[in-house]
């Protein structure tokens, strides 16, 4: 990650994070990657941010030493805030780490005490897995462990939240005889700390729902026998240029059809009017297991075709599931899909709109079903392989009329696929 710094005449250079990096995206202080004291090369990971859906790392701007850490566990970074300083002359010795310049803490506070001793360079007969964060000792403390009897997976074999966490969950229950409880005997229980990712969710979707926007939800059954013939057919052919050709890929290109009849849906609303976007970016949710829900943006689908799309789909999967999100991945997203099908659900409403969007599309699981279908003034049961698809809109911006044209549209454009 690249970043901004400055050099001072003293030799110090400020560590910041470069503004367009973090433009419109929260970002808070996670951990350093080094100690205090430690000599750096350019381009060396110094310390690590979260933002509301990726984690990324600051770099080193220069050769040197760490001679201050200025960042504090969960503090909130901008761009003009300083993290820490490097000493570019190594025989400098290191200042008073975990001062503050736009908010000081006295030296005395516990909190600065804590995360300054876990961030101080090893002394003899110290063990890395003891340079530890508060997290970490909070959880250490009560479930009653030994640190010096988990692996680290951080740098010098530091233990992390993480370690602790996947050490907890590696634990048998212990089989213990059944016996009786009393209602007044307490719940065992274990605290998991939410990450700044599940923060941010839970903040956008209570905003989005209860603050933000009236939500409702139109509902359209959708036959995909085109479309799996189209993709038995081609499948072969993409896998050959290296792409996986998934349903996903049909639903972004039947989305910009549908956008393309009613495009109020690709839009976003403001208080004195509706402004619609010439460009479909289509942010795709992606889970990461427990870890929360991101969602990387496909941009301009609109001049794509169907190959284009899938190996876009593709790269931003790919990079989402390894955690190589950049925040500029998920910006200037104009319209979002919820392929909740994956995970076995048949539907989801209402599906919380991301905004400053206005709508978004959800896809239920694929299954056979039995359907009545008229032929030469007769019914036949057929089985035919179905799903649900669901529009939410922000009821400011869309009434029932653009949902039911849009979700008309869209399911019209599967469904005759290839003829």
């Amino acid at each position: 990650m690249e970043n901004l710094s400055e050099q001072h005449n003293s030799g110090l250079v400020d560590v910041c994070v470069a503004s367009d990096q973090i433009e419109g995206t929260a970002a808070r202080f996670s951990k350093w990657l080094i100690e205090l004291g430690a000599s750096v090369k350019a381009g060396d990971p110094l310390l690590e941010l979260e933002t509301d859906k990726v984690a990324m790392e600051v770099a080193a701007p220069v050769d040197g030493k760490l001679i201050e850490m200025m960042a504090l566990q969960d503090q909130e970074i901008t761009p003009e805030f300083i993290l820490g300083r490097i000493q570019t002359d190594a025989s400098a010795a290191p200042s008073q780490a975990w001062s503050t310049k736009s908010d000081p803490v006295p030296a005395s506070s516990p909190e600065v005490a804590q995360q300054s001793s876990s961030n101080a360079p090893l002394k003899s007969g110290t063990k890395s897995c003891d340079l530890v964060g508060p997290a970490v000792r909070r959880l250490v403390r009560e479930h009653n462990l030994d640190l010096d009897s988990l692996s680290g997976s951080g740098r010098g074999g530091r233990v992390t939240r993480d370690d602790v966490l996947d050490f907890l969950e590696s634990q048998p229950q212990a089989s213990t005889p059944e016996k009786k409880q009393s209602a007044s005997s307490e719940l065992r229980s274990r605290k998991v700390p939410h990450t700044s990712m599940r923060k941010a969710i839970a903040r956008h979707m209570v905003d989005s729902l209860l603050e933000t926007s009236p939500h409702v939800t139109s509902v359209f059954e959708m036959d995909m026998s085109n479309v799996i013939e189209h993709r038995r057919w081609h499948k072969k052919e993409y896998a050959e240029q290296g792409i996986n050709l998934t349903f996903t890929a049909y639903f972004l290109a039947a989305s910009v059809a549908a956008i393309r009849e009613v495009p109020e849906v690709n839009a976003r609303y403001h208080e004195d009017h509706l402004e619609i976007i010439e460009d479909v970016n289509i942010g795709v949710g992606t889970a990461l297991g427990n870890k929360g829900l991101i969602v990387p943006v496909i941009q301009q689908v609109q001049d794509m075709s169907l190959f284009e799309i899938a190996e876009s789909l593709q790269k931003q999967t790919e990079k989402a599931r390894s955690g190589n999100l950049a925040p500029a991945d998920m910006r200037n997203g104009t319209f979002t899909i919820s392929n909740h099908g994956t995970s076995g659900s048949l539907f989801a409403a209402p599906i919380i709109i991301n905004q400053p969007q206005v709508a978004i599309l959800g896809i239920g699981k694929l299954e056979k079903r039995v359907v009545v279908e008229t032929i030469n003034d007769e019914d036949e049961l057929k089985i035919k392989p179905m799903c649900y698809v669901s529009l939410s809109i922000d009821h400011r911006a869309l009434d029932a009329y653009q949902t039911n044209l849009f979700l008309a549209h869209f399911v019209r454009t599967m469904e005759e696929w290839g003829q």
